[in-house]
């Protein structure tokens, strides 16, 4: 009688696990890959609408990475002040509630208000999802599940893609509108896919001092968050204006990077099972530079086409490499392993957000080109892998 008990919780567990990860996905697409990456094929059109001006459309980009950065101070304390699972199904309402206001640019003041809080909604997640959803998971699959969780990113980068360009044809206000409707939807499937209880409640105690090791993967986090900056917020307009291949074109490029970044998690996570998560983040640092810089040096349709695609692969197959990284440099410290990779999130979340606003007043200094903006993310790429040799050494 024993056995089939066993066997029965055990389904149950899987079960449970596997609902979590659901929401973990739809979580990481509404409030990330859905309200900050759909803002990028619309920026264009923001332009084109007289919404905004270019430099304004361009500093509401921005927003969303000061929203994230403020996100990534708070979210560890608001999900030990409420439950996890009361702060994401907020998180994912709120993510919903921007794209609604946002079909009203009332004024700039708007704008940037409900840009901040979808970026806002969007750190919380990225803190508290993983963190919430992997204690449930077996260790053996931890890689394949933090993968899952992060795809996510990727699938609100494809569903933007190819939603946007769609609904664009209704206009802009009709385009935020089912962005929104988009989002309520999967906030809904997900309302009560969440644990119940935190099973990682004990990993908001104090951790302490990090290792040498830890604190430089902090500065290489860092460095990525500059490089990533470009292609999220800079691609479709680079094609559509920089190049004058117009908005559809641009479209195509980032359903390419979307693509990437759909299978970016799954593919590093599985890499980094067979090489593991040091040479596995190697990899992926070495790729986005050549791509960077391949962008800039070679705007050719496809170099533009192979560099959309590693770029987006990297954008959320990052945070794979990087939680797992963590775990290598702090084995058996949940405490130490969940607190490390809040601080890592927000020092991510700092640097995206002076990214943002550095890079827009490079791109407005330079007289709108896209190259120097592409070339930037080359070099920071090359800073993160150099520090990464340095991670390796403190270690030693």
């Amino acid at each position: 009688m024993t056995c089939p008990d066993t066997s029965l919780a055990g389904r149950q567990d899987n079960l449970a696990a596997s609902f979590a990860i659901f929401a973990g996905l739809g979580a990481s697409l509404v409030a990330i890959g859905l309200a900050r990456f759909a803002y990028t094929p619309l920026i264009p059109e923001l332009i084109k609408a007289h919404w905004f001006a270019p430099g304004h459309v361009v500093y509401l980009g921005a927003a969303n990475f000061a929203g994230y950065l403020v996100g990534a101070l708070m979210g560890r304390r608001l999900g030990a002040r409420w439950t996890h699972r009361t702060m994401l199904r907020a998180m994912m309402a709120l993510a919903t509630l921007s794209f609604a206001a946002c079909a009203a640019p009332l004024s700039l003041g708007w704008f940037f208000a409900w840009r901040f809080l979808s970026g806002f909604a969007g750190a919380v997640v990225m803190v508290l999802a993983a963190q919430t959803v992997l204690p449930m998971v077996a260790p053996a699959r931890r890689g394949l599940a933090s993968g899952a969780i992060f795809m996510g990113v990727g699938a609100g980068i494809v569903v933007s893609g190819t939603l946007v360009p769609a609904l664009l044809r209704a206009g802009l206000a009709a385009t935020w509108l089912g962005l929104a409707a988009c989002s309520a939807l999967f906030t809904i499937l997900t309302w009560r896919a969440w644990p119940a209880h935190d099973a990682a409640a004990g990993a908001n105690a104090p951790a302490g001092r990090m290792p040498r090791a830890v604190r430089l993967l902090y500065a290489e986090y860092a460095a990525v968050a500059v490089g990533l900056v470009p292609a999220t917020v800079f691609l479709v307009d680079y094609v559509a204006r920089g190049l004058h291949q117009g908005t559809a074109q641009g479209a195509v490029y980032w359903v390419v990077y979307g693509a990437g970044a759909l299978s970016g998690p799954m593919l590093y996570g599985l890499a980094a099972d067979r090489i593991g998560f040091a040479r596995g983040l190697r990899l992926g640092l070495a790729l986005s530079g050549a791509a960077a810089a391949a962008m800039a040096l070679f705007p050719h349709a496809l170099t533009l086409g192979a560099a959309s695609l590693l770029l987006g692969a990297f954008t959320p197959g990052v945070a794979t490499l990087m939680i797992g990284r963590l775990h290598e440099l702090l084995p058996g410290a949940p405490a130490a392993q969940h607190a490390a990779w809040g601080r890592s999130t927000t020092v991510f979340a700092l640097f995206q957000a002076l990214a943002g606003y550095g890079l827009s007043w490079l791109f407005a200094w330079s007289g709108g080109q896209h190259g120097v903006i592409f070339m930037v993310a080359g070099a920071a790429f090359a800073a993160a892998l150099a520090l990464d040799f340095g991670v390796a050494a403190a270690r030693r």
